[in-house]
């Protein structure tokens, strides 16, 4: 059966040389629902054999060591769950390569199918894995549908049942091939790699630097409970007689250690057994330790410590400085996953249905930091005011503010209806009077007169904004003809609003200097 496009037509010959693998490839069987549990009984020597064993391609054990390191320890469970939700917690969407019509409709098709995925949001999960464990993989499960090839669902896969061959290729481990594995078919897996540092793909996660951490505060922890069961209870010293026979000291004994377990016993009234408070000040060293192990873990998943331990010398500054880590980190894991994303899931699904083409569109994930829109405001109102031309359709993208539509109904400002309040001066105006003469035999005519030249004043910056259309039909203009016809029709955009408010101001203010002296 042909493959068809959106458009319900066949696709080229080119394009159907590749068509999606409807297998499952990477079949769960009992043996991976196993694991030899490698933490158990770990010792450096131990570790470094894992490590060494990954090192040269078998990455088994080190996969199954990082599963149970995650699961043990709350700590470094805890870093990994923050980085991980940082981004699962963004939205993100589908964009276009271009504004090309063609680009337009490539990137709708492939949105219309990530969009109602419902298992694309736990699969961005299992691919983040990669950051502690060096890769992560989800198989793609495809399906045929009206014609169009579509995803029907996305698998994660353990890392344990993948190798890497002498080329440090990925190889995928099968039940007939459990040594080298078998080369990863085209177009099926989603694998995302986590680069924490160069060399060889093994070594790449955050958990080759962690896991010798979790193995010395393994150490301490076991120390420290150790510790704890000795001197968390009290000594119970039990004194006999000098003459005390063998039986009496046996009955002594049972009862001390009766006290221990069931906090009851029955002694002689010549028996004494005093309890010894265990004072020793060298339980804060298992501590110090297992901090010191916590904040290294912190630094190499978080990059920093403060925003998962404030400490005692923790502030909230320090924390906003060590936040703005975090967001580098943020944007580099985006940035990565979008990459693994569009090369292993949208490019096949775009090339399987629209065939070759020459550009792809790409996940976006917006992890921007939300600016602070007052702030902002009052920044383009400064510079608004300063003369700075402002283009209003910027002004709407930067605000998400819709561009209003012919027949929409525009919010207009309070005191601006069908009964407008009366208008306040502006400041200059106020000025202008506030500098009168006291002397009462200057008649008011000069306070006027200076009413006017403030008013002049003030108002030629919106006198010039108003004109600045008009001064560049003439200079554009060719004749006279079309001089008449570029201001005919320029005129009935001109917003002279500002400027009638400014009269009217001074108009106002006169006024009501008039009947103030009238009235005196």
């Amino acid at each position: 059966m042909a493959i068809l496009g959106p458009n319900g037509q066949p696709l080229s010959s080119q394009a159907n040389k590749s068509r999606p693998d409807l297998r499952e490839i990477a079949v769960v069987s009992v043996r991976d629902r196993y694991s030899t549990y490698p933490s158990s009984g770990l010792t450096p020597e131990k570790l470094a054999r894992i490590l060494k064993e990954a090192d040269l391609g078998d990455i088994f054990r080190q996969m199954e060591l990082w599963e149970e390191i995650e699961e043990k320890d709350a700590h470094l469970a805890s870093l990994m769950q923050t980085r991980k939700s940082a981004v699962l917690g963004l939205d993100w969407e589908i964009l276009p390569a271009s504004d090309d019509d063609q680009d337009k409709k490539i990137a709708e098709f492939v949105g219309d199918i990530l969009y109602n995925l419902d298992d694309l949001g736990d699969a961005f999960f299992d691919l983040l894995d990669a950051i502690g464990k060096g890769f992560g993989a989800v198989e793609i499960m495809w399906a045929i549908r009206g014609g169009q090839a579509v995803i029907d669902g996305l698998k994660w896969r353990h890392q344990k049942k993948f190798t890497y061959g002498d080329r440090d290729d990925l190889r995928l481990l099968t039940d007939e091939e459990m040594v080298r594995g078998i080369e990863l078919p085209p177009n099926k897996f989603i694998i995302h790699n986590h680069k924490a540092r160069s060399g060889h793909p093994s070594r790449a996660g955050v958990f080759r630097t962690c896991v010798w951490m979790y193995l010395f505060k393994n150490y301490t922890v076991k120390d420290w409970v150790a510790f704890c069961e000795v001197y968390g209870m009290p000594l119970r010293l039990g004194k006999y007689e000098a003459g005390a026979g063998k039986e009496d000291k046996e009955a002594l004994a049972q009862a001390v250690m009766q006290i221990g377990t069931d906090a009851a016993a029955i002694i002689s009234k010549s028996t004494e057994i005093d309890f010894v408070e265990a004072v020793n000040a060298n339980g804060i060293v298992f501590e110090k330790l297992a901090n010191f192990c916590d904040n290294a873990m912190s630094k190499a998943v978080l990059g920093q410590t403060l925003t998962s331990q404030v400490g005692d010398a923790g502030s909230y500054a320090a924390a906003k400085v060590h936040d703005l880590v975090r967001q580098d980190i943020l944007e580099s894991d985006c940035n990565a996953l979008s990459r693994t994303v569009g090369r292993d899931l949208i490019r096949p699904l775009v090339l399987f249905n629209f065939g070759p083409v020459k550009r792809f569109p790409w996940l976006k994930l917006k992890y921007e930091r939300p600016e602070d829109q007052k702030q902002q405001s009052e920044i383009y109102k400064t510079l608004g005011e300063a003369g700075l031309r402002i283009p209003s359709e910027h002004v709407y993208e930067k605000f998400g503010i819709p561009q209003p539509t012919a027949g929409q109904e525009i919010m207009t400002p309070l005191g601006q209806g069908a009964q407008p309040l009366p208008l306040l001066p502006n400041k200059h105006l106020l000025l202008a009077l506030a500098q009168g003469d006291q002397n009462p035999i200057v008649t008011g005519q000069r306070v006027i007169d200076r009413l006017a030249d403030a008013n002049l004043a003030a108002g030629m910056p919106l006198f010039a904004t108003l004109m600045e259309p008009i001064m560049k039909i003439i200079q554009e203009a060719g004749s006279l003809e079309e001089l008449r016809d570029s201001l005919l029709a320029a005129y009935p955009d001109m917003d002279t609003s500002k400027l009638e408010e400014h009269v009217a101001q001074a108009i106002f203010l006169a006024d009501l200097y008039g009947r103030w002296t009238a009235s005196g």
